[in-house]
C-alpha cells in the first residue's frame, strides 16, 4: 500500500473517455500495470450510466456513441441504459484486457519527484510522467442556492439522486433546470404526481430539425473557446437546444412543459415570486434540481490549474498550465464522440511528450 510504483502515463476514470483513452495507449503499445494503469471509483463497469435511474431506457438515451475498436450493437431500446452501457463498458474492458483497477478513490494530484507527478489514492500512490484525467461531472451535482431553501419542509433532491418516477405519486413537485433531465424527468413524473411545476432561469430553447454534423461542430467550437479562454465550460446541450421530438411535443401540447420564470424565494410550502399583494405562489412537497453537473476537478487542485475565470485553459486536450495534464471528457469533448477522439489526441500528445519531441500545436 505504501509502495511508491511507477508507470507512464494514469488515466483516472473509467467512463467513455477514460475507456477510450485507455484503448489508445493499449492499441499504441503501452501495456496495462507495465506502461499505465486506469484507476476508477466506480464499484464497477460503466461510468456513470451505472447510476442513472432505471426508467432511463437505453431507446431513451440520446447521442451514445460506441467505444473505438467495438460496436454496441443489438441492444434492447426498452432495457435500462444503466444495464446495456455497464455490460457493453464491461465486455469492452475485458475485450481489450485493460485491466481497470477499481474501486480507487484518487485523492490528489500533485508534484512529484524529478519532473513526474505524484497521484495519492486509497490504494496507495503512483508516480507518472503524464496523466489524463477522464473524471466527468457526476460525482459534483450543481445545487443553486435561493433564498429560504433551508426553511422548505419537503424533499429537495438533485438529479443525481432520483430513482424514477413513482417516488412522486401524489405529490406537487416543483422541477428546477432547462436541460433535456429536467424535461425528461417532467414527462416522466406528470401521469404520477398530483401536480407539476416546471421552472427554469432561461426561457428553453428547442431546437427544430436533425442535429448534423455541421450544427455539431458549431456547437462544439463555441464550448471550446470559453475552455480556451479558461472559463468554465458549457454543456453542448446549453449550445444546442433541446430536440423538438414527439415526447416534448405532447407535453407542451399537454402543458406539462408549460415553463415558469424562476422563483424568487423558497418558502416553508414551496415556492414564491413577486412580493406583498401580488405575490405568486405555488405549494410543493417536492423540489427537484435538475440543474447539471459541474467537472470533478477538485482532486487536480494541488497543481493550480484554473485560471481567473474559473476553469482551466485548454489547448486541444493539454491544460496550459501544464502540458502533461490532459483532460478528456472536458468542455467540448464531453459528449461521447468528442470523448472518443480526444481520447485519441491526448495518446498523441503524451506519446511526443514522452518521447520529448514537441507537442503540435491544437487544431480548432
Amino acid at each position: 500500500m505504501n509502495e511508491l510504483r511507477e508507470v507512464e502515463v494514469v488515466v483516472i476514470g473509467a467512463g467513455q473517455a477514460g475507456l477510450s483513452s485507455a484503448y489508445h495507449l493499449r492499441r499504441t503499445g503501452f501495456e496495462p500495470d507495465r506502461d499505465f494503469v486506469v484507476l476508477d471509483h466506480s464499484p464497477g463497469p460503466g461510468g456513470a450510466w451505472q447510476f442513472r435511474w432505471p426508467s432511463l431506457t437505453y431507446g431513451k438515451v440520446h447521442g451514445m456513441h460506441a467505444l473505438p475498436g467495438m460496436e454496441l450493437t443489438d441492444a434492447d431500446p426498452d432495457r435500462p441504459s444503466a444495464e446495456v452501457i455497464g455490460a457493453y463498458f464491461d465486455r469492452y474492458e475485458r475485450a481489450f484486457d485493460l485491466r481497470v483497477r477499481r474501486p480507487v478513490d484518487v485523492h490528489a494530484v500533485r508534484e512529484g519527484d524529478d519532473g513526474r507527478l505524484l497521484v495519492e489514492t486509497s490504494e496507495g500512490d503512483w508516480s507518472t510522467r503524464a496523466l489524463i484525467n477522464a473524471t466527468g461531472t457526476w460525482d459534483r451535482p450543481f445545487w443553486p442556492r435561493y433564498p429560504g431553501q433551508r426553511t422548505f419542509r419537503g424533499r429537495q433532491l438533485h438529479t443525481a439522486q432520483y430513482a424514477g418516477p413513482e417516488e412522486f405519486a401524489g405529490q406537487r413537485v416543483v422541477v428546477v433546470g432547462g436541460g433535456a433531465s429536467g424535461t425528461q424527468h417532467l414527462l416522466e413524473i406528470a401521469p404520477y404526481a398530483a401536480a407539476t411545476t416546471w421552472v427554469t432561469r432561461r426561457p428553453p430553447v428547442f431546437r427544430e430539425g436533425p442535429f448534423d454534423q455541421e450544427t455539431g461542430r458549431a456547437a462544439v467550437a463555441l464550448v471550446e473557446e470559453r475552455v480556451r479562454l479558461g472559463l468554465p465550460p458549457r454543456s453542448v446541450v446549453a449550445v444546442t437546444g433541446l430536440p423538438l421530438n414527439d415526447a416534448i411535443r405532447q407535453g407542451l401540447a399537454d402543458g406539462v412543459l408549460d415553463r415558469q420564470p424562476m422563483f424568487d424565494r423558497i418558502t416553508p410550502d414551496g415556492v414564491e415570486w413577486g412580493d406583498g399583494p401580488d405575490a405568486r405562489r405555488v405549494g410543493a412537497d417536492v423540489i427537484l434540481w435538475a440543474t447539471g453537473f459541474r467537472a470533478a476537478l477538485d482532486h487536480l487542485g494541488p497543481l493550480r490549474l484554473r485560471e481567473p475565470g474559473g476553469g482551466i485553459r485548454m489547448e486541444g486536450t493539454r491544460a496550459v498550465a501544464d502540458p502533461r495534464v490532459h483532460l478528456v471528457g472536458y468542455g467540448p469533448s464531453a459528449s461521447t464522440i468528442g470523448a472518443n477522439r480526444a481520447g485519441r489526441a491526448a495518446v498523441r500528445d503524451i506519446r511526443r511528450l514522452l518521447a520529448e519531441e514537441p507537442a503540435e500545436p491544437a487544431v480548432a
